[in-house]
């Protein structure tokens, strides 16, 4: 296999949660590249998934070092950052991979740090922002629902899970939300 083969590999591991195999090819491109900055991507992947934010922080660090311009490796450091309660840090990290590519997943995370901080009346109109610029995006509206019900105003919030199953009819969350009404 060749370099991106086992790349490929390596990612199709860490989904399929085979973690061990997954970090094997991770080290074993990084031995044979060192610089690659996918290489360490992934493994940051993997210490997040299994919840060690300091080894995962360390190597995503490293991949923004060698590539500095991937939108996906800014939105995980902010979410490792998160997790850390490295506030600040993560929403200018939030904030870079938006600049950058205008990251959906980083507009998420900057929404759920919102609430995190008390700043759920920036989150809300925000999102409504977010659905006007990106109406097919059914994870908008999944975002606008959930901040609704957890308003207290469920019967609202079902109409923002009905639209994200118009777009998405495979959207598994939104269809359990809509269930537990």
């Amino acid at each position: 296999m060749n370099f991106e083969e086992k790349l490929n590999r390596g990612f199709e591991l860490l989904k399929d949660k085979d973690i061990d195999h997954a970090l094997d090819i991770a080290r074993e491109l990084q031995k044979e590249n060192e610089e690659s900055h996918e290489a360490h991507y992934l493994e940051a992947l993997i210490f997040q998934q299994l919840e060690q934010f300091d080894l995962s922080l360390k190597n995503i660090n490293k991949a923004i070092e060698q590539d500095n311009d991937q939108a996906a490796y800014y939105n995980l450091r902010g979410n490792i950052r998160m997790n850390k309660e490295m506030l600040e840090d993560a929403e200018k990290d939030f904030d870079k991979a938006i600049e950058l590519d205008d990251f959906a997943g980083a507009h998420r995370s900057k929404v759920m740090l919102m609430l995190m901080t008390e700043r759920g009346a920036e989150a809300i109109p925000y999102t409504i922002e977010r659905i006007k610029k990106a109406p097919q995006d059914p994870e908008n509206w999944i975002l606008m629902g959930d901040m609704i019900k957890r308003g207290g105003q469920p019967d609202k919030a079902a109409t923002y899970y009905e639209q994200a199953i118009k777009i998405d009819p495979d959207n598994d969350y939104a269809r359990r939300q809509l269930e537990e009404e």
